[in-house]
C-alpha cells in the first residue's frame, strides 16, 4: 500500500495556500425553483503519496459559500499526513468514526459543511484505495465478502432499525448470486437511466419538446421535471411531455423544498391525472413527520414521494424510512460521509423495501453515483434502480459519465472513484484566480453577496 506523504497535497508545492481550492464547473444556468442561478462547485483534495498514485476527493456545492466548504476541508485533512493507506482502509468504519470526531465535531455533528467535509476526505481514501487496488470503486467493493462490506460501516445510532448482524444476512444472502449481476455491470445493464435535463425551468417549451424527443429516441423512458410554477403551468409542461413521450413513460417532478406539508397536500392531487410516479422534496428536507404526513395524504392519489438530496446522514434516513415517509430514497453522494455512510444507507432501504434512486443532478454527481448505484445493484439490494442522468459536466472530467444506446448508464471500468478533473479545467475555473474568475463577469460575481436570490442577485 502507499503511504500518504505530507510533503506534497496538490499539485504545487505552495502547500497551505493551495491545499485545496474553490472549483466551479458547468454553465450558470436556471437550474432549479429555489436555485435560479445555481452554480457548480466543488470543494476539491487531492492527495500525493510516495508511489505515483494520488488520491482525489472533493464534496459538491451551489456556488457561494464553497470557500466555507474548502476551509472545513482544511480542517481534517492534515489527519493524512504521514500515514499508510492501510491505517484507513483496515478499519474503514473507526476510519469514519474518528474523522467525524474530536473539537470539530462540536461544530455540527455528523451535519452541515462539516460533513460535506468528511465526504470529501474520506472519498480521497476510497479514490486512492481503489486505485491502488487496479479496480474501479464499484468492483472494489462488490468483490469485497460480506464481512468486509459490513466492516466499513459505523452503525452507531442505527441499531434500531439495522443490526450489523442483519446486514450481514442480506450481504450473505445476496453474495450468492451476485456473480450474474457482475456480469450485467460489466455489460452496462445494471443502472438503467432517467433523464432531467429536459425538464430545467429555463427552457422553452420548444427546447423541452427537442428535448424530450431526443432522449425519447435515445431509450429513455423515466423523465424529471422541475415543477411548482402553478397548477396551470405545471399541467400545461406535463400534459406536453405526456403528449410527446405517452402514457407509457414514468414521470416525476421536484420542488426542491418550495412547499409547507398542507401547500403540497393541497397542490399535487390536482395534477393526479397526470400519472405521477412521485414528488421529490415537497417540503423542508429535515421534516421527518412532514415527509411522512405528505405521503399518507398523496398515496390515495397514486403519487409517491421523494427526498434525500439534503439529507445530512444515516440517522435522518433511518427516521424517514421508520416513518413510512418514503417511496424513493435520494441519497447524494456527497451529503453522506463518503462510501461508508452510503452502505449504510442502501442497507437501510433494502431492509425497509424502498428504492435507491440517488441525486445525481450537479456536476461530478453521475460520475460518482454510477458506482454506488452499481454497489446497490450488485451486492446490497439485487434489484435494478434507476439512477438520474443530466447532460452538462462531464467533460470536466477524466472519466466522464456516459449513456449507453439503450439509455444504461455505462459502468465505470477506470480504477478510481471517477473523481480525477482536467487540469484544463482547473486554468478555467479555479477560484479565485481562473480565467473565468479574473474575467469581467467572474469578478461581478465574486463582488456579489447575493448570488442565487430571486430579486436580489446583481451578477
Amino acid at each position: 500500500m502507499a503511504n500518504v506523504s505530507g510533503q506534497h497535497w496538490n499539485r504545487s508545492d505552495e502547500c497551505w495556500s493551495s491545499l485545496l481550492s474553490c472549483r466551479y464547473f458547468a454553465e450558470l444556468t436556471r437550474l432549479a425553483t429555489t436555485q435560479l442561478a445555481g452554480e457548480n462547485a466543488l470543494g476539491y483534495l487531492e492527495i500525493e503519496t510516495d508511489s505515483d498514485l494520488k488520491g482525489v476527493g472533493w464534496s459538491f456545492s451551489n456556488g457561494l459559500g464553497n470557500d466555507v466548504l474548502c476551509t472545513a476541508i482544511r480542517s481534517l485533512a492534515p489527519r493524512l499526513v504521514g500515514r499508510k493507506l492501510s491505517d484507513f482502509t483496515s478499519d474503514m468504519a473507526s476510519t469514519q468514526r474518528k474523522f467525524q470526531s474530536g473539537q470539530i465535531r462540536f461544530m455540527s455533528p455528523e451535519r452541515g459543511v462539516v460533513q460535506l467535509a468528511t465526504c470529501a476526505v474520506l472519498n480521497s481514501i476510497w479514490d486512492l484505495w481503489a486505485k491502488a487496488e487496479g479496480k474501479p470503486l464499484w468492483r472494489l467493493v462488490c468483490d469485497f465478502t460480506p464481512e468486509q462490506i459490513a466492516a466499513c460501516i459505523d452503525f452507531r445510532y442505527i441499531t434500531d432499525a439495522l443490526t450489523r448482524e442483519a446486514a450481514l444476512e442480506m450481504l450473505k444472502k445476496q453474495a450468492k448470486t451476485k456473480g450474474e449481476r457482475i456480469r450485467l455491470a460489466e455489460q452496462s445493464k445494471a443502472v438503467p437511466a432517467y433523464n432531467t435535463s429536459v425538464g430545467w425551468l429555463g427552457h422553452s417549451d420548444d427546447e423541452v419538446r427537442t428535448k424530450l424527443n431526443a432522449a425519447a429516441k435515445q431509450g429513455f423512458r423515466h423523465f424529471k421535471l422541475k415543477a411548482g410554477q402553478g397548477v396551470e403551468n405545471d399541467r400545461k409542461r406535463l400534459g406536453m411531455v405526456r403528449e410527446v413521450v405517452g402514457e407509457e413513460a414514468i414521470l416525476m417532478v421536484d420542488v426542491n423544498q418550495l412547499w409547507d406539508v398542507d401547500e403540497a397536500i393541497e397542490y399535487m392531487p390536482k395534477l393526479a391525472d397526470l400519472k405521477l410516479w412521485f414528488i421529490e422534496e415537497p417540503t423542508s428536507p429535515d421534516d421527518v413527520l412532514g415527509h411522512a404526513k405528505i405521503r399518507k395524504a398523496l398515496k390515495p392519489h397514486g403519487i409517491g414521494v421523494a427526498t434525500g438530496e439534503h439529507v445530512n446522514n444515516r440517522v435522518m434516513f433511518k427516521q424517514l424510512l421508520q416513518a413510512e415517509a418514503l417511496d424513493a430514497v435520494q441519497l447524494d453522494a456527497c451529503r453522506l460521509a463518503s462510501v461508508n455512510e452510503i452502505l449504510a444507507v442502501l442497507l437501510l432501504s433494502a431492509k425497509f423495501g424502498v428504492p435507491v434512486v440517488p441525486h445525481s443532478g450537479g456536476a461530478g454527481m453521475v460520475e460518482l453515483c454510477s458506482h454506488i448505484s452499481t454497489i446497490d445493484f450488485v451486492v446490497v439490494s439485487g434489484k435494478q434502480s434507476i439512477l438520474e442522468f443530466t447532460d452538462h459536466g462531464h467533460d470536466a472530467f477524466e472519466a466522464p459519465a456516459t449513456i449507453t444506446s439503450d439509455a444504461f448508464h455505462a459502468t465505470p471500468t477506470v480504477p478510481g472513484y471517477s473523481c480525477d478533473v482536467k487540469t484544463v479545467e482547473f486554468d478555467k475555473f479555479e477560484c479565485p484566480n481562473g480565467s473565468f474568475w479574473q474575467s469581467a463577469q467572474g469578478r461581478k460575481m465574486l463582488e456579489d453577496p447575493w448570488r442565487g436570490v430571486l430579486g436580489e442577485q446583481t451578477s
